[in-house]
């Protein structure tokens, strides 16, 4: 079968792999589509932690069940899987976080991913299609990650919401954030993404983050009080750093993005607001089940993101051209 490897920073190269073989506890899918994410955009750029090469990335997929001892599927069936692969035995897994397992191997980043043409998988993440199109599933698992990030912000309703990153990530957060019931406020610095926001999500506020009174309008917008909810979004470590000055006091501050490098903060400035900083890492299996709810129910509709497509065979030409364009909300290859 075919494969695509990022063999180091900046480079893919095509190769031939052996058809991976259905062992005990393991099924084999076929890969239909691979949605593009940042964790792929950073290691493809060498920023991205956890990450050895060479590695064949990919992670976000609509597959097609061909064979395995997962109970319950048939052949044929379209698919998604968690991409997170868990051990079930530390105390993260105990308490049902999965997501953060103490040992936890992410396919496409500690391990070999979906940009293939078959891929054996552990039984025990393989989710069933529901019905979903295979460009709805390959974009579950980011959306999953999405709703993991405003599940930890618990969200009342009401409550403004500050969004940094309208990226893929971002705009699903946004989504999430006003099914809760919150009062959505987008910061991008890309003027097109601002756009789609105001005019696809129809977010309450769409803001430019490099305006130089950008406190001043989100204080008007809050009548003084600022967003009581934060979530950035974005991995970017000047981002990351500078929205504590955005925080209500009181307010919560969620962290999906990630960046390799140090978060700054003033204590005093945090302390006085009794802050709350939480990470959000990947997302558990009852966060794929609810958005595959929400997108059966049309409540979010993740078709409306994908604005570029790849083929497989053309990923090694258009990849650094086509993310460097900064024209890109979701790309989805075609295999």
């Amino acid at each position: 079968m075919k494969i695509l490897t990022c063999t180091v920073p900046g480079r893919f190269d095509y190769g031939i792999a052996e058809m991976p073989v259905a062992a005990p506890g393991n099924s084999i899918v076929k890969i239909k589509r691979i949605g593009v994410c940042g964790t792929d955009i950073h290691a493809f750029g060498g920023t991205q932690p956890y990450f050895t090469y060479p590695r064949i990335l990919g992670h976000e997929l609509g597959c097609e069940f061909v064979a395995g001892d997962a109970e319950g599927f048939t052949v044929g069936e379209n698919v998604t899987i968690i991409p997170y692969y868990h051990c079930g035995t530390c105390i993260a897994c105990r308490s049902g976080k999965t997501n953060c397992c103490q040992t936890l191997k992410v396919a496409g980043v500690h391990v070999d991913g979906g940009m293939a043409e078959y891929l054996s998988v552990p039984s025990y993440t393989l989710v069933h299609g529901r019905g979903l199109g295979l460009d709805e599933l390959a974009l579950v698992e980011p959306l999953s990650v999405s709703a993991h990030g405003v599940g930890r912000a618990n969200i009342r309703p009401g409550e403004f919401v500050l969004v940094i990153g309208a990226g893929p990530i971002g705009i699903g957060a946004m989504e999430f954030a006003k099914i809760a019931g919150g009062r959505v406020i987008a910061l991008d610095v890309n003027p097109a993404r601002l756009a789609f926001c105001q005019k696809t999500l129809q977010v309450d506020h769409a803001l430019q983050a490099l305006a130089p009174d950008l406190t001043e309008q989100i204080s008007r917008i809050t009548d003084g009080d600022m967003p009581t909810v934060i979530i950035d979004a974005t991995g970017n470590q000047n981002a990351i750093n500078n929205a504590f000055r955005l925080m209500a006091h009181t307010a919560r501050y969620i962290l999906i993005g990630l960046q390799k490098d140090e978060i700054r903060l003033s204590h005093p400035e945090f302390h006085k607001r009794e802050g709350t900083l939480m990470s959000s890492r990947n997302a558990t299996r009852t966060d794929f089940d609810y958005v595959i709810d929400c997108i059966e129910k049309k409540r979010i509709r993740p078709e409306t993101y994908i604005t570029h497509r790849l083929r497989f065979n053309t990923v090694k030409e258009q990849f650094s051209r086509l993310f460097g364009s900064g024209e890109v909300i979701k790309a989805v290859i075609s295999v």
